[in-house]
């Protein structure tokens, strides 16, 4: 599918989904590849469109463009439509922006459930077939464990995990967040929390990368909740080490947020010489919240 087909198949799409939309012309087009209106009244308004058919994954500075553009034209929101995909530096760069990321996978499955025609190889446009169903969660290793984690204060907080060599993740399946909960092994999952916790992660220690000497865990705001908040909110804050059942193991304590910061270590899992993991408490808070934490950690975000 040539460039020009390709835009045309996502203003359909958008006109399908019940807004107006426009291819705009080649040229001067202010990084827009298609104007669309939502009249959906209070949330609706103006939307600009970019379209990128790429084979490999979608670089975050393609995403940092976007939201440059949104903020220039005065956009209530901007998406960016792919053939292929997004990793975490692009998400995590877009959350608690009005930007939305849809991939190849995503933007099958649209125009299937919406009656359009067209796939996204080379070639002129064809049927896309219904999209293949996710891949089960195959449930968890025999032997893990649960950790659930609390804090006390109304701030609204992301809980997220990242497998590391020292201080470096292993990869970018290998940060576990809110859009991407579980490593591709399995050995990390998120869990949705059941009283008294608020966030919880299921653990295999025995199945982590041999490479893997560390699991970080970390808390940062939800800046779509409220972006202007910080972690003076977030207190008395722990984790529970749970067996399988659920049955408590004991409680780690872990350091209270503080003022000016968006996003904090809460601390690691380290594996020892022996084989054994050991908690060491972290604290370590940043200022540009989740993207700078992650970054710290080797991960690519502009």
């Amino acid at each position: 599918m040539d460039p020009l087909a390709f835009e045309d198949l996502v203003a359909d799409l958008f006109r399908a989904m019940g807004m107006e939309a426009v291819t705009t012309q080649r040229s001067n087009d202010g990084g827009v590849d298609v104007d669309a209106l939502d009249p959906t009244p209070i949330r609706g308004g103006k939307i600009v469109v970019q379209v990128k058919r790429y084979r490999n994954t979608v670089p975050p500075t393609a995403v940092r463009d976007l939201y440059g553009t949104v903020q220039d034209t005065g956009a209530n929101k901007g998406v960016l439509v792919t053939t292929s995909k997004f990793g975490p530096g692009s998400h995590t760069f877009a959350h608690g922006k009005p930007l939305e990321l849809i991939s190849g996978t995503e933007l099958v499955d649209l125009l299937h459930r919406h009656g359009l025609r067209g796939r996204l190889g080379d070639g002129a446009a064809r049927t896309a077939p219904p999209p293949a169903p996710a891949a089960p969660d195959t449930g968890p290793p025999d032997d893990h464990n649960v950790l659930g984690m609390s804090w006390s204060g109304g701030v609204a907080v992301d809980v997220c995990a990242l497998v590391c060599r020292g201080d470096r993740v292993l990869g970018d399946d290998h940060f576990v967040f809110y859009n991407n909960p579980g490593t591709p092994d399995g050995s990390v999952r998120a869990l949705p929390a059941t009283a008294p916790d608020k966030a919880a992660m299921r653990v295999c220690f025995d199945a982590l990368p041999a490479e893997a000497d560390r699991l970080v865990l970390v808390a940062a705001v939800d800046p779509g909740a409220d972006p202007h908040a910080d972690l003076r909110g977030f207190t008395d804050a722990r984790i529970r080490l749970l067996d399988r059942a659920r049955a408590e193991l004991g409680r780690l304590e872990v350091s209270d947020g503080r003022p000016g910061e968006t996003a904090l270590v809460l601390g690691s899992f380290r594996r020892r010489p022996t084989g054994d993991w050991d908690f060491v408490l972290g604290g370590k808070g940043y200022p540009g919240g989740l993207a700078e934490l992650v970054r710290d950690f080797g991960l690519e975000v502009e």
